[in-house]
C-alpha cells in the first residue's frame, strides 16, 4: 500500500522544492522570503491533512465494517468540510499577510516578494483541500496507487509551469515569486476536477451532489472530533516552525534562507515516512473495525523498524551530497554555508522524527486523536522549541540544528512507551468485549 503512495508524495513535496529551486535562480531576497511564507503555507496543508486523517480513519472503519452508505456520505462530507475550513483560514489570511509576516520577523523589504507569492497561494489553498481530502477517501478503500498518480500529475504540470510563469515565456510575462504560487494553483485545479469526477462518477465512493446541513452536520460529527485534534496536532508543527523562523531570523536573511531550504529537503527526504503515516491508518482502522488487535501491533513495530533504518540510510547520503545541494540551492557563498551545516547535523534526528510522526498516525487511526494530540504539545512545546532556543543561546544557530536532534530523540522515546501503553488498553478493551 505504501510504495504507490511515495511516488505521489514525492511528486506532492516537489511543488515546495521546485518552488523552492527556481526561487532562488531570483536571489536571496526572493529566497528568503519563500522562506518565510513555509510555516504558514504549511499550517493550512496541516489542516488538509488532519481532515484527511479523520476521513481515512472514519471511513476505513465503516468499510470494515462493511457500512458502504455511511461511508460515501462521510467522503462527501469530508470534502465539503474542507473547502469551508480552508476557505474561511484562507480569506482571514489574505486580508493579514502584512500582519503575518512582519510578526514572523520580515523585514519591509521582503514583504511586496512575500504577497505576490501569498495572495495567490491562498486562493489556490481551497482547490488543494479537494485533492487531498479526496485522496484520504481512496486510500480509505485500499486505493494507494489512484491518489499517486493524481499528485504525480499535479507535480508534473507544477514543475513545467514553473520555469515559464517565473521568468516568462513567449508571450507569457515574467511573474517572478508570484509565478511560483500561480503554477500550483493551475495544477491544484487540475487535480481537484480530476479527483471529484472519479470519486463521484466513476467509483461512487462519494454522493453526486452536495450534502444538506443536517447531513453535513451528521458527516460532521464523525469525521471532526478526529479530525480536528489531528488536524490541531499537525498545526502545531508550522506554529513551533514560524517560533523558530523567528528566532532564525534574528541571524539574518542568510540564515532564513538556509533554514527555509534546509526544511524543504528535510519534507523531501521524510517522504518515505509521510507516505507510511497515510497507507498505515486504514490498514489500523480496518483491522481496528475487524478486531485483529495483533495485525495492529505488528504493522506498527515494523514500521519503525524499516523507518530507523531507511532514514539512517538518508542521513548518509545527505552528508555525502551536502555540499552539492548546498550550491544547487544557493548563489552566496554565506547562505551555501549555512545550508551545508543543516544537512550535516539535523538529518541525524529524521529516523527518530518519524517513530514520532508514525505513533501520531497510528494513535489517530485507533481513534485516540486526543492522545496524539497531547504527543503532539509535548514533542513541539516541551521538548522541540524551548531545547531548541535554549542551546541557541550557547551556540547560536548550530545550536537550533543539534537542538531539534536532541528533541526528536526524547520525543521518539515518549512515543514509543505512549503507543505500547494504549495498545494495551485497547486489548483489555477487547478481551473485556469477548468475555461478555
Amino acid at each position: 500500500m505504501t510504495v504507490p503512495v511515495i511516488i505521489g508524495m514525492v511528486m506532492m513535496m516537489s511543488f515546495g522544492l521546485i518552488d523552492t529551486f527556481f526561487v532562488s535562480l531570483l536571489g536571496t531576497e526572493q529566497l528568503a522570503a519563500i522562506s518565510f511564507t513555509f510555516p504558514v503555507t504549511f499550517t493550512l496543508i496541516s489542516l488538509n491533512i488532519g481532515l484527511g486523517i479523520g476521513t481515512s480513519a472514519v471511513i476505513a472503519k465503516l468499510a470494515g465494517q462493511g457500512n458502504q452508505d455511511n461511508a460515501r456520505e462521510t467522503g462527501t462530507g469530508a470534502i465539503m468540510l474542507s473547502v469551508l475550513m480552508v476557505g474561511i483560514l484562507a480569506l482571514v489570511g489574505g486580508f493579514s499577510i502584512n500582519f503575518t509576516f512582519e510578526l514572523l520577523g520580515a523585514q519591509s523589504h521582503l514583504l511586496p516578494y512575500i504577497h505576490d507569492y501569498m495572495a495567490i497561494w491562498y486562493f489556490s489553498s481551497v482547490f488543494l483541500a479537494i485533492p487531498m481530502v479526496g485522496n484520504s477517501v481512496l486510500r480509505a478503500r485500499g486505493d494507494t496507487k489512484t491518489p499517486s498518480i493524481i499528485m504525480a500529475t499535479g507535480g508534473g504540470i507544477n514543475a513545467l509551469l514553473d520555469p515559464m510563469l517565473i521568468f516568462g515565456f513567449g508571450p507569457i510575462p515574467a511573474m517572478g515569486i508570484g509565478g511560483a504560487a500561480l503554477a500550483t494553483l493551475i495544477s491544484w485545479i487540475v487535480c481537484s476536477v480530476w479527483v471529484l469526477y472519479l470519486l463521484a462518477k466513476q467509483r461512487g465512493y462519494i454522493l453526486p451532489r452536495l450534502l444538506s446541513l443536517p447531513e453535513l452536520a451528521q458527516s460532521g460529527r464523525a469525521i471532526l472530533p478526529i479530525a480536528l485534534p489531528a488536524a490541531g496536532a499537525n498545526m502545531l508543527t508550522p506554529v513551533a516552525g514560524a517560533i523558530l523562523t523567528r528566532v532564525v531570523a534574528g541571524y539574518g536573511e542568510e540564515a532564513v534562507a538556509a533554514w527555509g531550504v534546509g526544511n524543504r529537503l528535510e519534507s523531501f527526504t521524510s517522504i518515505v515516512v509521510l507516505a507510511l503515516s497515510m497507507s498505515l491508518p486504514p490498514f489500523i482502522s480496518q483491522n481496528l473495525g475487524a478486531q485483529r488487535i495483533e495485525r495492529v501491533k505488528s504493522a506498527y513495530w515494523l514500521i519503525i523498524k524499516f523507518v530507523l533504518g531507511w532514514q539512517l540510510l538518508i542521513c548518509v547520503l545527505l552528508w555525502l551530497t551536502s555540499g552539492l545541494l548546498a550550491a544547487l540551492f544557493a548563489k552566496e557563498q554565506a547562505v551555501a554555508e549555512l545550508i551545508q551545516l543543516f544537512l550535516i547535523i539535523v538529518p541525524l534526528g529524521y529516523g527518530l522524527q518519524g517513530i514520532v510522526i508514525l505513533t501520531n498516525s497510528s494513535l489517530n487511526a485507533m481513534h485516540l486523536p486526543m492522545t496524539a494530540l497531547v504527543l503532539s504539545v509535548v514533542r513541539l512545546f516541551v521538548f522541540f522549541v524551548p531545547i531548541t532556543v535554549l542551546m541557541s543561546l550557547y551556540l547560536d544557530l548550530q545550536g537550533i540544528f543539534i537542538g531539534a536532534v536532541v528533541a526528536n530523540f526524547l520525543m521518539a522515546m515518549v512515543s514509543v512507551y505512549w503507543f505500547r501503553r494504549s495498545l494495551h488498553s485497547l486489548t483489555d478493551e477487547h478481551k473485556q468485549t469477548e468475555v461478555n
